[in-house]
């Protein structure tokens, strides 16, 4: 049998633009410098370009793959659930229990839990159950938050210094009676919240919050802060939404509000709950779950073709177990500890000013004075020296996302060797850039 052609790779990037807008499936994977990227094979810890490069991989997508690229374990438990569970669309599958009983068992505010295809699916419908619950219109976010998608949530990320302290939708087409509904108080701003309540409490259906604002890097709340969102919620009758898509199973089991011991109302989850494969969740107390339509005759509804997939399913419970089973976390939080504390005193020789953070496995450098403790804070990041040391990167072999304010992640896969080399070039790096500017 003849063997086929081999693919011309330096033609991928100009086939992909000829039928896919932009050449990219994501509006956040269309990235100034690395336009024609295209990424042709992952393991463990590395990504491989069209041209056969290898690069240690800190992006990692984003953060699903926290145990690594092809994790064997993941791999084979879903291998072994398609062979004999496909998608029946109907009913419910024994995976799909499994995993909704592991989920309740482990994240301290779900009492029943619903699965999704992504996180921007969970928080639309956490979003839409608590205006039907509470019977209010109004919903609080903080600047530099990201739920997804949707026009409710999608707005005020990472703003122009003139768009803060407004609304500023990601997205043309957004509905203005929709992000009219929306205000945006800036994260750690207790006082803020609190004469937001002062004032429109009665109006208020929910606040939902990354506990940790890792979409515009490591935000870390200050103490009291989520503790004051709890409570203010509790006292006029608001759903408390704690977005853990990002910090849910990536810095422990039990999710951020193990860690810090405030427990939401609603939580949504993703990303390393499934090691990368697509699936998402919301849960959270019984009264306020059982409003969806999945009880019959209940009056919120809730849908989707692909939800439970039961390979998704397994891929969640291989990862959890993963978890559970091996010292994942212990080995994630000493190479963040590891990483940040070596940027500091590689940085520190440096005239450069910088500000390292992070929590657990992610970690992230603004070249900046700090503090570091709101979104007004960032717009002093030096935003050419933050993409450009992660360009020059590239040519060390490793691969940070040329992005402003986006984060770095740890995975399972990674070493202490690798936590070393990253500190050396990146010093290596801001250095050179530095010198050339000066």
């Amino acid at each position: 049998m003849a063997s086929s052609p081999p693919i011309q790779t330096d033609l991928l990037p100009d086939r992909a633009r000829g039928v896919i807008p932009g050449g990219v499936n994501s509006g956040q994977r269309c990235i100034p410098g690395i336009e024609d990227l295209v990424i042709t094979e992952t393991s463990g810890s590395r990504i491989r370009d069209q041209h056969g490069n290898w690069y240690t991989d800190y992006h990692a997508a984003f953060g699903p793959p926290v145990l690594g690229h092809n994790d064997a374990d993941v791999d084979a438990a879903v291998a072994e659930t398609i062979r004999k569970l496909s998608l029946p669309g109907v009913g419910i599958t024994p995976v799909e229990i499994e995993l909704a009983e592991k989920l309740v068992q482990v994240v301290p505010s779900l009492e029943t839990v619903l699965l999704t295809s992504s996180g921007s699916e969970a928080t639309y419908h956490a979003v839409r159950l608590s205006r039907a619950v509470t019977g209010r219109r109004r919903l609080v976010k903080f600047q530099g938050c990201y739920h997804g998608w949707h026009d409710a949530v999608a707005m005020n990320v990472i703003s122009a210094p003139d768009r803060v302290g407004g609304r500023d939708p990601l997205s043309k087409g957004s509905l203005g009676e929709v992000t009219d509904a929306t205000d945006v108080l800036p994260f750690n701003d207790a006082t803020a919240v609190e004469e937001l309540f002062a004032r429109q409490g009665p109006e208020i259906a929910a606040v939902i919050v990354e506990p940790i604002p890792h979409n515009v890097g490591a935000l870390l709340p200050r103490d009291g802060f989520l503790e004051t969102l709890r409570a203010l919620c509790s006292a006029h009758g608001a759903v408390l939404i704690f977005d853990e898509v990002i910090t849910g199973f990536r810095h422990g089991l039990g999710g951020y509000q193990a860690i810090c011991g405030v427990t939401p109302d609603l939580t949504t989850l993703g990303k390393a709950m499934a090691n990368g494969y697509p699936i998402g969740a919301l849960g959270g107390r019984r009264d306020l779950m059982e409003h969806f339509s999945t009880t019959p005759g209940h009056p919120v509804f809730f849908a989707g073709t692909y939800n439970g997939h039961p390979a998704m399913a397994a891929a969640a419970l291989a990862t959890i177990s993963k978890l559970e089973q091996e010292p994942v976390h212990e080995h994630l939080f000493a190479l963040g500890e590891s990483v940040r504390t070596g940027l500091r005193q590689a940085l520190g020789t440096l005239d450069v000013p910088h500000v390292v953070t992070g929590f657990g496995s992610v970690w992230v450098t603004y070249f900046m004075e700090g503090p570091a403790d709101t979104y007004t804070d960032l717009l002093r990041n030096n935003v050419d020296l933050f993409v450009g040391y992660r360009h020059l990167l590239r040519e060390h072999g490793i691969f940070e996302l040329p992005l402003n304010l986006k984060r770095n992640h740890m995975s399972y896969a990674h070493t202490t060797s690798d936590a070393e080399r990253v500190v050396e070039a990146t010093a290596i790096c801001v250095d050179q850039l530095t010198a050339s500017a000066g």
